[in-house]
């Protein structure tokens, strides 16, 4: 039981980490690109994680964590699957509206639910649908504001969505199969994300726009606000990798859809953001589908838990009973061979 409460604060931890570092690199984030003229998003995401990696180096020299060593293949493919699927999301950014890129984030949720249910088989009850459809509506009803379609924009999202599902359902498959951690998956697949990254983020935020990140003049507050998006972009990481790790990429997609509402209400309040009507009911709505999906995950995995302990019992009676009965027939067939024996005398 003290396991298990255990392992229930982590997932509350590994959540409320994600949250709250999310919440603060997308304030840091829009200060310096919205107040501060650094555009370059691409390039400041392999900044982010060059730091990250630096930093798990660092932990790692000084016996924080084991390193464990995983197939060079694997980390190679999924660490550039990763690092790709941010580069389509930035694109699908440049190339689409605001309100069609929100769009292509809401349906991350049902395309890795049809991609785990398809090759992974696991099954989603009728309720979780109906949490996560009201999530989305919520969601969809607080950020989405036009829709504007064009071939190549709808291409670059679709690939978007497809890479950043397949790694999210990896990040997790590969924590479980593979039996390591969050901060080993993390150390050793962040070079390769942060370095294809580095390669093509300069080329595709100069053709989004129409700037070079090397040609911009670098203010003291500009590399101030760097500095500390690298700082928070560590815990951002660490917590991403912790989360699908500790539940699942699903619930890792409803945290970021909750960390959406959160920003849209500092966004209001710490940077008088324009608030409507709209966006308090979608809001509304989309905390109601969390609440549900939440209460709905804990029942079910509860459920499950008890089913699990009570198979485990019955096999353990199992066990023991069968030594106890093979005992019982060697003895029974002793005493019939020993009457043999004496009748024959």
């Amino acid at each position: 039981m003290g396991e298990l409460t255990g392992y229930q604060l982590g997932v509350i931890g590994a959540l409320f980490l994600s949250v709250a570092s999310s919440v603060s690199i997308v304030i840091v984030n829009k200060a310096l690109m919205s107040n501060l003229g650094f555009p370059f998003a691409t390039t400041l995401t392999s900044w982010h994680l060059m730091v990250t990696y630096c930093t798990l180096h660092v932990a790692h020299r000084l016996n924080f964590f084991e390193n464990k060593s995983i197939d060079m293949k694997t980390v190679i493919l999924f660490g550039i699957l990763n690092g790709v699927s941010i580069g389509f999301l930035n694109l699908s950014l440049g190339f689409n509206s605001i309100g069609f890129y929100q769009m292509t984030k809401l349906a991350i949720i049902p395309f890795t639910v049809l991609l785990e249910t398809l090759f992974l088989k696991k099954q989603f009850s009728q309720k979780i649908k109906l949490s996560l459809f009201l999530l989305l509506v919520g969601v969809g009803i607080a950020s989405v504001t036009d829709l504007q379609l064009n071939f190549v924009g709808t291409v670059l999202s679709l690939l978007a969505i497809m890479t950043t599902c397949v790694g999210q359902i990896l990040t997790n498959t590969i924590q479980k199969r593979l039996n390591v951690t969050s901060t080993q998956l993390l150390y050793q697949s962040a070079p390769f994300q942060a370095a294809i990254l580095f390669v093509t983020g300069p080329m595709v935020d100069q053709y989004l726009t129409k700037q070079y990140v090397f040609a911009f003049k670098y203010s003291p507050l500009v590399l101030g606000f760097i500095i500390l998006s690298c700082v928070i972009a560590v815990s951002v990481n660490f917590s991403t990798f912790l989360v699908i790790g500790k539940t699942s990429p699903v619930t890792y997609q409803v945290l970021g859809h909750l960390k959406t509402c959160l920003v849209l209400g500092f966004g209001y309040t710490l940077l008088h953001d324009p608030f409507t009507q709209r966006n308090i009911i979608g809001i509304l709505v989309a905390i109601l589908g969390m609440g549900l999906y939440s209460y709905f995950c804990t029942h079910e995995n509860k459920k499950k838990q008890i089913l699990d302990l009570s198979s485990a019992s019955q096999i353990k009676d199992k066990d023991s009973n069968t030594p106890l009965l093979g005992h019982q027939d060697k003895e029974n067939h002793f005493e019939v061979k020993k009457a043999t024996k004496d009748s024959l005398v």
